[in-house]
């Protein structure tokens, strides 16, 4: 399931990306979406500075810091490196390959995918999969996607960015923490210091077979 979501997040990166690739001026979607914003929030600059504040270090560098904190005190290896992976790869990958690759330009600076976004997707699909499995899931996803977009609104509404960079930074980010969630889940069957070993309940030779 993970690596199908994965591989569609990748698939619409590229999709997005290849048309818009060199470009230095907003496509006809782009056009269309910030012109049915300017109906809307666009003009106030107060709240969309409020909208894109997730998006900033601030904000971000505090936050993982303490799912660190948390995973490491209930000894959650695997939770530990996907927080850390899981956030400092994608932005890598994105200023220094996507980036430069796609060459798309607004006002001077390479857009696409939004490096903003790519930091606040990456955090929140990791809130998401280190969630515990059922409603809490369902609830950090609905709350995350609700986050997303608006941090959105704000970064195009404020001109950091084309609605496409923001779209193409959310499924970039997505794919690359869900395809990172994969090896790392393997340090979850490691078994901590002092843990007994395999196949015994104390540390002590399981015992020995009547026949």
């Amino acid at each position: 399931m993970r690596w199908g979501v994965a591989a569609v997040c990748a698939v619409v990166t590229v999709a997005v990306g290849i048309p818009v690739a060199g470009d230095t001026t907003a496509g006809g979607i782009d056009t269309r979406i910030t012109a049915w914003l300017y109906g809307g929030v666009i003009g106030q600059p107060a709240l969309l500075h409020l909208f894109v504040l997730p998006t900033e270090p601030v904000v971000l560098l505090p936050l993982l810091g303490i799912v660190v904190l948390a995973c490491a005190l209930g000894h959650r290896w695997d939770g530990v490196a996907l927080a850390v992976t899981g956030v400092a790869v994608p932005i890598a990958l994105n200023t220094w390959v996507l980036k430069p690759l796609f060459d798309r330009t607004k006002a001077g600076d390479l857009a696409y995918p939004s490096g903003h976004t790519v930091s606040l997707a990456a955090t929140l699909t990791v809130l998401v999969l280190l969630a515990r499995r059922g409603a809490a899931t369902a609830i950090t996803a609905s709350i995350s996607g609700v986050v997303l977009v608006v941090a959105g609104v704000g970064l195009v509404g404020l001109g950091y960015h084309y609605p496409t960079d923001v779209l193409g930074g959310a499924c970039f980010a997505v794919a690359a923490v869900l395809a990172l969630s994969s090896p790392t889940r393997r340090l979850a069957r490691v078994p901590s210091d002092g843990s007994p070993p395999a196949g015994t309940s104390s540390g002590s030779p399981p015992a020995a077979s009547p026949r």
